[in-house]
């Protein structure tokens, strides 16, 4: 039986910033597992609470439990005017179990410090979660929290732009239909341990069977979760905690239906932000810039070195060799130790945001054991980076391209062009060939107006005063792609490549930039093909800057001056190459 500690356990099992790793692995592993309360005290608690019999309130209701959890059960009843409803119950003596519960923490919170080794008061933590659950059995709170769920996320219909893939899709019959889908509250029979919800008929994400009857697919109905919680962790704030597989369903239509909204989150724009940053300077290895990230939101302790922390966190990143954890839980795995160690202090609802990712990468893996959250969610994050203007989204954007010291990313750079290219060159083929899709959602494919108005800004912020650094580094990049390509064309008049070594002009590291800035040209004249009014425009632009023609002048003129030292060398090793051939074919 799960009782309310043990609702805490599983609680304090998204917290390393309180407990050692290994505890909050152990604390993992709690399940729910209470049983059903008997129905007669279930409808006498339906009878008190609304103040009428069974019988004047419902034409009919199940006479057992369809759904049971730790803090109620669901029946299935018709209200007296015909609709279909799921009624909520709540277990009896929930709020006084909770109360003790949480008195009993307080009484022995101090040993079991000790015991568990916990770097921060872990009374206060306690009780921080105790307020959520006592939130969570207020059903009054969990209607108004679902319909809130409902105005935010809950109006995004399958239309030509977010659904291209299926054809039966875009009939009439499914037209109209949303992607989530969330029950109506019927306030009338609502009380704070009473909840009259519409009933909705669906398929548990678990059923293959049932889905592939359905027609449904598995991999789009993981996106449209996906997007759904991206939407609410990155852009309203508004998030649901704990979306496991008992709490979303699919429909026939091809929604995904939420239930339950006891156990919800609200984060301020800072901390979105923040979440954005810290993506990106963890996908870039930037262990200062996420120790840094980690110091602006609050969740390191004033007087901690900072530069420690990044230590830390480059140690926890493994060699350069090694790679990084794509998935949300190896990603955890890594920070455990270094949250620990260093008295990390997560805000509340900011715990809740690694509980919501950690379900939901639990409930998308049983539908596709590969699927990884952090890299999934890189083209969302990537969108939101491209598409808002925010000083703060337009400083990120640059960390993603532009290092600390003024270099740029090309790695980096020529993934994100290369990424914009392909979604736009995708979704222009799932236009003209529905059947066949494989970007089934509008939010994989780049807004080509806010990819050309980002790149604008990042063209702005290098031509400033303040991107002198990043212009001198791209002067030195320009150069050494110019002696690579001269090496290239040298190479083909050589007497072989070890000559070429031995006058010095292999750099294998400046071959690679090379193969990324021919990679990238060739994708950003795809990017520009998707919106060519846009880019010309855009570079229209640019050209009447007096800056960026005093830039293009200089590029010309350095190249001009370095290529000239270079032509004599390459002369003599092309007149070798002439006298070599002849000397082997006489004629």
């Amino acid at each position: 039986m799960l009782r309310p500690y043990d609702m805490l356990g599983q609680a304090l099992s998204t917290r390393p910033d309180i407990l050692p790793k290994i505890y909050c692995q152990e604390l993992a592993k709690l399940q729910d597992q209470i049983p059903p309360f008997s129905t007669s005290v279930a409808y006498k608690s339906i009878e008190t609470q609304l103040g009428a019999p069974i019988s004047k309130i419902f034409s009919d209701i199940s006479p057992q439990p369809i759904a049971a959890a730790s803090l109620g059960q669901v029946y299935k009843a018709h209200l007296l005017s015909g609709e279909l409803v799921a009624v909520k119950v709540q277990r009896p003596g929930m709020m006084l179990s909770l109360t003790l519960d949480a008195l009993l923490f307080n009484m022995i919170g101090g040993q079991l410090k000790r015991f568990a080794k916990a770097r921060k008061d872990l009374l206060v933590a306690v009780n921080e979660m105790v307020r959520h659950m006592f939130d969570e059995i207020d059903y009054v709170l969990e209607g108004k929290n679902a319909e809130r769920f409902a105005s935010l996320y809950g109006s995004v219909p399958f239309d030509d732009k977010n659904m291209q893939s299926n054809a039966a899709l875009r009939d009439s019959k499914y037209k109209n239909t949303n992607l989530v889908k969330v029950p109506k509250i019927y306030w009338d029979f609502t009380r704070k341990t009473v909840l009259t919800m519409e009933w909705i008929d669906g398929i548990k994400l678990t059923d293959e069977a049932s889905l592939k009857e359905a027609s449904l697919n598995r991999r789009k109905l993981i996106d449209q979760g996906l997007y759904c919680s991206l939407r609410q962790l990155l852009e309203a704030g508004f998030f649901h905690a704990d979306p496991h597989p008992g709490n979303l369903v699919a429909t026939s239509t091809g929604s995904l239906a939420y239930f339950d909204f006891g156990m919800m989150g609200d984060i301020p724009r800072h901390y979105r932000v923040g979440l954005i940053q810290v993506l990106v300077h963890f996908v870039n290895r930037d262990s200062l810039g996420l120790a840094n990230d980690f110091l602006s939101l609050g969740f390191i302790p004033e007087g901690v070195d900072v530069q420690a922390v990044a230590d830390a966190l480059k140690a926890s990143f493994g060699g350069e060799g090694s790679r990084l954890s794509q998935d949300f839980q190896g990603i955890m795995n890594q920070l455990y130790d270094v949250m620990y160690e260093f008295n990390f202090s997560l805000p509340p609802d900011y715990a809740l945001v690694l509980r919501a990712l950690g379900s939901l990468e639990g409930t998308a893996k049983l539908l596709d054991p590969d699927f990884k959250v952090v890299e999934s969610a890189y083209p969302f994050v990537i969108g939101r980076l491209l598409a808002d203007p925010n000083p703060d989204m337009r400083r990120i954007l640059r960390q993603l391209v532009i290092r600390n010291d003024g270099s740029i990313r090309w790695n980096r750079l020529e993934r994100l062009i290369v990424a914009i290219s392909e979604q736009a060159s995708e979704y222009v083929e799932d236009s003209k060939s529905p059947e066949e899709s494989s970007n089934p959602l509008g939010w994989k494919s780049f807004d080509m107006r806010a990819v050309v108005a980002a790149t604008e800004d990042l063209w702005l912020f290098i031509l400033s005063e303040k991107g002198l650094r990043v212009r001198i580094f791209l002067l030195r990049d320009i150069i050494k792609a110019a002696d690579t390509f001269l090496l290239n064309q040298v190479g083909g008049c050589s007497l072989s490549y070890e000559k070429v070594e031995a006058v010095q002009y292999s750099d294998s590291e400046a071959q690679a930039t090379l193969a990324r800035v021919a990679l990238g040209f060739r994708s950003l004249g795809q990017a520009v093909n998707m919106a060519p009014e846009v880019w010309s425009a855009m570079f229209l632009r640019m050209v009447l800057k007096p800056e960026f023609r005093t830039f293009i002048l200089d590029i010309l003129s350095t190249l001009f001056v370095h290529l000239s030292h270079k032509a004599p060398e390459t002369y003599w090793i092309c007149i070798s190459w002439l006298i070599h051939k002849l000397t082997d074919n006489p004629r």
